[in-house]
């Protein structure tokens, strides 16, 4: 997970850079998204039997929105970066993260395990938003 976590404002910084390129955000998330696409296919070929269907069928339909809100994210910093910084724009993307994630277990919510939003875990959400914040202050 830390290299997912390196991964993201690379992932800024490139597709910015490849948007303000082209002249168009769009186009960059949408190459991305063809290169995402491209690499989950041959990965999704190595681990998945073949002949075995991907499951969806019984799926609820709100489980797809994952889709939805990465495409989001992409179009959000590719639009943003340029002009806000990546630093800054990755800034808020954690902050977003740490409120989301602390309410999402929270209430246990999408099928995670429960963890209570405590004096103690607030303190430290604040601790690293603080941080995060510092890093950031120019």
């Amino acid at each position: 997970m830390l290299l997912a976590g390196i991964g993201i404002p690379v992932l800024a910084a490139l597709n910015s850079a490849l948007g303000v390129r082209l002249g168009s955000p769009v186009a960059a998330a949408a190459i991305l998204f063809l290169v995402a696409l491209a690499t989950t296919l041959a990965v999704l070929a190595v681990y998945r039997p073949p002949g075995q269907g991907l499951g969806l069928s019984g799926t609820p339909r709100h489980l797809l929105l994952a889709g939805t809100l990465v495409a989001f994210y992409v179009l959000s910093i590719t639009f943003i970066a340029p002009h806000f910084g990546v630093g800054n724009a990755v800034f808020f993307v954690l902050l977003g993260q740490l409120i989301s994630a602390a309410l999402i277990d929270h209430f246990g919510l999408f099928g995670a395990r429960p963890a209570e939003l405590s004096l103690t875990r607030l303190s430290g959400i604040a601790l690293m938003t603080a941080g995060v914040f510092l890093t950031q202050k120019v």
